[in-house]
């Protein structure tokens, strides 16, 4: 399955949450080849600022943000410039009135024709 993978999911995999383990089987299917994950490459920012928020509210050790993002990028999706998708992630923001950033995942799903993956089923 080929999908866009949105950074609240990859987060899962380092950060205890509801369905982390579908988010952790995700990671591991892709790994095995089984998945084709896609994200445009604010992502790495996005996993950047989450964990650094993280350590500020405590929920992670100091330090442990830097290790923890280094585990989400051992095993990153293939990155896409984010910026021929602004036209349309801006287009989709005010359309359906959500965030810009969410909408530069949704715009590259359009882009790519596939399933956006920011919730696990």
């Amino acid at each position: 399955m080929k999908c866009v993978l949105d950074s609240c999911v990859a987060l899962k995999w380092v950060l205890p949450e509801q369905d982390s383990d579908k988010a952790i089987r995700l990671r591991d299917e892709y790994r095995q080849g089984i998945h084709e994950l896609l994200a445009p490459d604010v992502f790495v920012a996005e996993i950047a600022h989450a964990l650094a928020r993280a350590e500020r509210r405590k929920l992670l050790q100091p330090n442990e943000g830097e290790q923890k993002l280094m585990e989400v990028h051992s095993t990153p999706p293939k990155l896409h410039s984010y910026l021929p998708l602004v036209a349309n992630a801006f287009a989709l923001s005010t359309q359906f009135r959500i965030g810009f950033y969410d909408c530069l995942y949704l715009a590259l799903a359009e882009q790519e024709y596939v399933k956006l993956l920011s919730s696990l089923p």
